[in-house]
């Protein structure tokens, strides 16, 4: 039986894939990457970019438009920042998503901050691996819903040949004409765009400024990157993630992990609803198997997990600490980073006041107060 979940899953992923190859099969516009400014601090690297779809100031200004429209989902009741809340980093303060039908997804949101940088997609998928690819899934999955739009898609698609979209979409793409393509070009280009390097880590590690960060918060920074903790060995690199590629590093260093949240038949199994990385591939050892997210803005996109399981910064290092919870501690499958440590109470004060010092509160201001739209 879970075998064949697995493979109804994969199947539909599948679809998802075929879909994209129409969806891209169009010769893509002239526009010049260089065009773009990516606003990065000196020194830091330039996401890779797909070919088919340069960066554009346009194509970003429809993107945004197009992620706060309800108009985008079949009843015009959801947009895709009604769970990539921007004051969340993104993503929203909820264990797990609900589409626009009210029906409850299985994973917790993520963020979206640096999504650029990512080398894998979604929580926990090895072949996902390009924004667009990835968008096609929230518009058209039929199961979960999200924006619900197959079924609809004429419908939908008629709404932006409205107000001042033709105009948007000739500015992005040389043609006032509102198609699919254009449609999650345009979105991916949007969250590419969405790069946050200014938290104060940021200024302490790489502007050199010695007063940044507090002593606590450097205090914890040495503990993040000690071999006694080991946090950077799956959250490490300029975006705290092992899920990372730009102009710099190009390999995928395959960045999913059991942590030892679960072990139910004591044989390291997740539970049926949701096993990770092995409902992809097959390969047993893949059990329990989920992505490391960015820590950038860890702070404020709780809760924490796949499944939104643990609630604070404190019950997560409280876990780590454990190297697991419950049963998952002796999970066979965990990674052997998971093997817990001591950890004293001022420890954990210290490890807190680092991760909130990778927030970024120019990046979180400047995206909040974008107004949700509905056509």
């Amino acid at each position: 039986m879970a075998l064949n979940m697995f493979v109804i899953r994969w199947v539909k992923v599948g679809f998802y894939f075929i879909l994209s190859s129409f969806l891209f099969a169009c010769k893509p516009p002239a526009f010049n990457q260089n065009e773009y400014d990516w606003k990065l601090p000196k020194g830091f690297p330039s996401p890779l970019v797909p070919l088919d779809n340069p960066m554009s100031a346009a194509k970003v200004a429809l993107g945004k438009k197009l992620f706060f429209d309800e108009g985008l989902s079949f009843n015009q009741s959801t947009s895709c920042a009604s769970c990539h809340q921007p004051q969340f980093a993104f993503s929203e303060p909820k264990k797990t998503a609900v589409g626009s039908t009210g029906q409850r997804h299985r994973r917790n949101t993520q963020s979206l901050v640096n999504v650029a940088y990512n080398s894998n997609l979604t929580w926990a998928h090895s072949g996902l691996n390009q924004i667009e690819q990835q968008i096609l899934i929230p518009m058209f999955s039929e199961n979960p819903i999200e924006l619900g739009i197959t079924g609809h898609e004429n419908a939908v698609l008629q709404r932006f040949e409205k107000q001042n979209y033709p105009k948007l979409f000739e500015n992005a793409f040389d043609d006032s004409q509102a198609t699919y393509d254009k449609i999650v070009k345009a979105l991916a280009s949007y969250v590419r765009s969405l790069t946050s390097f200014a938290s104060p880590f940021d200024e302490y590690a790489y502007q050199n400024n010695d007063g940044a960060m507090s002593d606590a918060a450097k205090r914890g920074m040495e503990l993040f990157f000690s071999e006694k903790f080991e946090c950077f060995h799956c959250h490490g690199g300029v975006n705290f993630t092992q899920s990372s590629q730009h102009e710099n590093q190009r390999l995928d260093l395959r960045p999913f992990h059991n942590t030892g949240l679960y072990s139910v038949d004591e044989k390291g199994a997740y539970p049926v609803y949701d096993q990770g990385l092995i409902e992809v591939t097959l390969q047993p050892h893949d059990m329990g198997k989920f992505r490391a997210p960015t820590l950038r803005n860890v702070e404020v996109s709780a809760p924490y997990m796949h499944d939104g399981s643990l609630a604070t910064l404190d019950d997560v290092i409280e876990f780590y600490a454990a190297g697991g919870r419950g049963q998952g501690i002796a999970n066979p499958l965990k990674s052997p980073f998971l093997a817990g440590f001591d950890l004293q109470l001022e420890q954990k004060q210290d490890l807190i006041a680092f991760l909130q010092s990778l927030t970024d509160h120019h990046f979180l201001n400047s995206n909040s107060n974008y107004p949700l739209a509905s056509l």
